[in-house]
């Protein structure tokens, strides 16, 4: 039982639980058994923070169906590892050797030390935004639905878009609040440092620290922190602009707005494809360019440790980096004065080749299953499924149980990630000291 299938083991634990607390009646809003697709697929895009729905959650799940998807959300959104640490921390035992190199793996941190320290930061950290969440919403929310469905809706939005999972408890997701300013930014301030990372906010909270303390000795910015920032900055700067040059005459999604409120819209695209599932505009009525570019911000996603899914905004630049080395004729990868080792190219290039063959996969079984579904909307679908961002042209419910079925392992598949599922399926790599010869080959 590696550390890998432990990680694999228990996401189907908890998609499992879920899908059992779904199914009964005291779920649903009818007080009848919930079908078994329906509870499946809904703990699935739950557990992985998804938001693909084949029901309306306001509608066909009551409040305890909605509680139980919110907390699976929460669990996703903070992982396995990090969920089970916590409760560990709780009971007051003490951490195992396998269990630290777990949380290591799970975070991706380069050591085991300080892992009490990193949880207890983790956790303290979602507490203040979420409950921040909670308060900037209840002020729009609350005059409208009174005191408990508004606190309630703020709850539940708030967890929602800190952990990138995209429900919602309105049938047309946002597009009420389209043009509301405190709902916007509230809602991608969460999807924004949700999805950036733990670490990038634990560095930012030192920096201002020692600044408000005026402290002698400066905090120096690791590669990971630079990196997810400004790669995030220049995705959703070019993410606004495409989307307000591509939909900005279309009268069913930004025309008839004004200059201002159609930035807003713009905004709120380029944020919330980045793996967070709401939608402020009919995304099936978008140009098909619009939906080219949304597939490709899907495809990229959050960055590692935060709470989206995608290939991550590290993998990107250690690409882009790889190719401008080549274009200059380098023979280094760098990146702010730091050299990339080879190990991490590799690990790039793998999730790369991983994601792009999965994606491709899962389109041609779909398109298999569901010939009758447009190609743009099978493949939007699936990129969405596997970057677990939940945004959907409308054809969610549409598919057929087989479709549905391949959905939910590419959900799944896209949370735990296409390395570390492979290495569940196919053990630790055994060392070996044999080396071979080296040898040219003629590539591009």
């Amino acid at each position: 039982m590696t550390v890998s299938r432990t990680i694999c083991f228990g996401f189907l634990a908890v998609i499992l639980l879920g899908t059992v607390l779904l199914m009964m009646p005291f779920s649903t809003t009818t007080g009848t058994w919930n079908d078994l697709i329906v509870a499946l697929f809904t703990s699935t895009s739950a557990v992985c923070v998804t938001g693909l729905s084949i029901v309306d959650v306001s509608t066909h799940f009551s409040f305890w169906g909605e509680l139980w998807i919110m907390l699976l959300a929460q669990i996703g959104g903070l992982g396995y590892m990090t969920t089970t640490t916590f409760l560990i921390l709780l009971t007051g035992r003490k951490f195992d050797l396998r269990q630290k190199i777990a949380i290591q793996q799970a975070l991706d941190r380069p050591g085991m030390s300080g892992s009490r320290q990193i949880i207890r930061s983790i956790i303290a950290t979602t507490l203040i935004f979420e409950l921040t969440g909670v308060f900037l919403l209840m002020t729009t929310f609350v005059p409208e639905f009174g005191w408990r469905e508004g606190l309630w809706l703020a709850i539940f939005h708030s967890v929602s878009a800190w952990n990138n999972a995209g429900f919602g408890l309105f049938s047309d997701s946002l597009v009420k609040y389209q043009t509301s300013p405190l709902v916007i930014f509230t809602i991608s301030m969460l999807i924004i440092c949700g999805g950036i990372g733990y670490q990038v906010l634990i560095e930012t909270y030192m920096w201002l620290r020692d600044r408000i303390l005026q402290r002698q000795a400066k905090l120096i910015f690791s590669l990971d922190f630079k990196v997810a920032t400004s790669t995030t900055l220049i995705l959703l700067v070019l993410g606004t602009v495409a989307f307000f040059g591509v939909e900005t005459r279309n009268p069913s999604t930004f025309g008839g707005y004004s200059i201002a409120d159609k930035f807003l819209l713009a905004w709120f695209q380029s944020v919330t494809t980045r793996t967070a599932g709401f939608n402020s505009v009919d995304i099936g009525k978008m140009t098909t360019a619009g939906l080219f570019i949304t597939i490709a911000l899907m495809f990229i996603g959050a960055s590692p440790g935060g709470t989206g899914g995608g290939i991550k905004t590290t993998t990107l630049r250690v690409l882009t980096s790889c190719t401008k080395s080549i274009l200059q004729g380098k023979e280094e990868v760098l990146l702010y004065e730091r050299k990339i080792p080879l190990q991490l190219i590799l690990k790039a290039v793998g999730v790369l080749v991983g994601s792009i063959a999965a994606v491709l996969s899962v389109t041609i079984l779909i398109a298999l299953t569901d010939p009758k579904l447009p190609f743009i909307q099978i493949l939007f679908e699936t990129v969405s499924a596997f970057a677990t961002v939940g945004l959907s042209t409308g054809i969610t419910a549409s598919v057929s149980t087989a479709g549905k079925l391949i959905l939910i392992v590419t959900m799944y598949m896209g949370r735990v990630g296409v390395l570390l599922l492979m290495s569940a399926i196919l053990g630790d790599p055994q060392p070996t000291r044999i080396h071979y010869p080296e040898e040219n080959l003629r590539v591009g």
